[in-house]
């Protein structure tokens, strides 16, 4: 069976049809925070006295840190999966580290207020390091919608968190577009049935991100900013 017109929408034009709207991840999405918590994930492991693969730690990006050790085989098998992730956030708090924002995410999330595109964030992180990374992007956090871990019972890839940011939005699954770095948050949003999905480079290659699922990749929010700005334009 063929696509319909509307499937057949590449993603700039699916956001300047009716109900157009945009889902964003957070953590490598907006804020280029992956190789932050990498470090704290590898510090903790070393502490541990643990060996963990590279291929196994890329496994914990943009899922719950409790739910990923609750999932993967390792060396923390019969261990409290939430004592676990307690630890790994210990040492994010404590480090001097801290992420720098991505090209465009200011400039995106500004273009979407002015042209009155909806959005929403959905993340895997709790709300306390939403409100920070905010701040770290230089944005007010007043009226922006968002889904954290908090609002769900199940976190990416399970299509909850996407699903929970379309009914925010108040619109069809099918006529949004999310942007995500992670393969689990790209099975979340595809799941859900978001209608297309920008695959993020900044913690993956763009392979990984295109036989996970998504649509289309980008090194940044520079030309989806710059979609998004033309919509008033139009």
């Amino acid at each position: 069976m063929g696509l319909t017109a509307r499937e057949a929408v590449t993603w700039p034009a699916r956001l300047a049809l009716p109900g157009a709207g945009l889902l964003l991840d957070l953590d490598g999405t907006l804020l280029d925070s992956e190789p932050v918590h990498q470090c704290a994930y590898r510090q903790y492991f070393a502490g541990r006295g643990w060996h963990v693969p590279d291929r196994v730690l890329q496994k914990f990006s943009g899922r719950r840190g409790a739910e990923a050790f609750a999932s993967l085989p390792g060396p923390w098998d019969g261990e409290d999966p939430l004592v676990l992730t307690a630890g790994v956030l210990d040492l994010l708090r404590a480090t001097d580290l801290r992420p720098a924002p991505v090209a465009g995410a200011a400039r995106l999330l500004a273009a979407c207020r002015q042209v009155c595109l909806p959005f929403a964030v959905v993340t895997s992180a709790r709300r306390g390091w939403l409100g920070a990374a905010l701040d770290l992007l230089g944005v007010d956090p007043g009226g922006i919608l968002m889904v954290t871990a908090e609002d769900c019972s199940a976190g990416k890839p399970d299509p909850e968190p996407y699903r929970r940011g379309a009914d925010l939005l108040g619109g069809a699954p099918a006529d949004l577009v999310a942007v995500e770095d992670a393969p689990a948050g790209i099975a979340s949003a595809r799941g859900a049935g978001v209608g297309r999905v920008i695959g993020m480079t900044t913690s993956r290659p763009a392979r990984d991100l295109l036989a996970a699922g998504a649509d289309d990749t980008a090194p940044d929010l520079v030309t989806l900013a710059g979609v998004v700005e033309d919509l008033e334009r139009r």
